[in-house]
């Protein structure tokens, strides 16, 4: 199965006794969005609820950081995951989330593919939808292994001196440029000095899918990224960034993420921050 899926393939798909789909949407709290409720309204036939916001590690100080591994495997029995299902990740977020769950579950060795578009998309194409809330069986995945490499705050201050990696930005113009206020309270506005600003909706079509290799590659190009050096994304909380990891793995290029990106950055006084557009 390949990291992105289309509509139809899914659409062709459901019923398979090894498919599992499973909802990845969040949403910021100033979308006014209830996700599980939304789900229970209408989702993807056989779709099961993820409920991102459990692949945290709540006693992490990093805002949102990753969980342990004893906390993935729990909630993936939860699911009913058991590892030799073909996962199937999708989103009805405007942040795409359904790619923030593809870096978490490749991080602990789970391959998954992304629905192309989302459920935006196959509620578009006027596809099957289904009510309610049903109860898994629970799984027995333990996983093992992983991929991905993520950065921390010690490490990104000191890829200010050595340049050794690109960091590229996926928040809004504005926020990056410090013309307007973060959306966290008493946050500073701005952006990790010498970092590249590269919008996540830059990467996708106006319908929400991804755009092809071409567009892609163009679209790190134009953010002044060179694709032959090493690259390292972040953004307000390290979902939007996913969606960038996502975009580069796509056209086969390996990237870091920070994961604790502005919201870790901005709440140290000692870091310093950057405004106006990329040097």
């Amino acid at each position: 199965m390949d990291s992105l899926v289309s509509t139809r393939w899914l659409a062709e798909a459901l019923g398979a006794p090894d498919l599992l789909v499973l909802d990845a949407s969040t949403h910021l709290p100033t979308a006014g969005r209830d996700a599980l409720g939304e789900f229970a309204a209408g989702h993807i036939p056989g779709a099961r609820f993820l409920d991102l916001k459990t692949l945290t590690n709540p006693d992490d100080p990093v805002p949102a950081a990753p969980p342990t591994r004893a906390q993935f495997d729990a909630r993936m029995q939860a699911l009913g995951v058991t590892g030799r299902e073909r996962i199937v990740l999708y989103d009805d977020s405007a942040m795409r989330t359904a790619a923030r769950a593809w870096v978490l579950l490749r991080m602990f060795g789970v391959d998954a593919a992304v629905l192309d578009g989302g459920l935006q998309k196959w509620r578009a194409e006027g596809r099957p939808l289904e009510t309610g809330l049903a109860e898994a069986q629970p799984g027995t995945l333990c996983s093992a292994g992983g991929y991905g490499e993520l950065r921390t705050k010690a490490e990104m201050r000191a890829n200010i001196d050595s340049k050794a990696e690109q960091v590229v930005d996926a928040r809004d113009g504005p926020r990056f440029r410090g013309e307007e206020p973060d959306i966290r309270p008493n946050m500073p506005t701005g952006h990790i000095p010498g970092s590249r600003n590269l919008p996540f909706g830059e990467v996708l079509e106006e319908d929400g899918t991804f755009k092809d290799a071409a567009g892609i590659r163009a679209a790190f190009e134009a953010s002044g990224i060179d694709l032959g050096r090493p690259v390292v994304t972040t953004c307000g909380s390290g979902v939007t960034a996913s969606v960038l990891l996502f975009a580069l793995h796509l056209i086969g290029k390996d990237a870091a993420l920070y994961d604790g990106s502005w919201s870790d950055w901005g709440a140290d006084p000692e870091m310093p921050v950057a405004t106006g557009p990329a040097a």
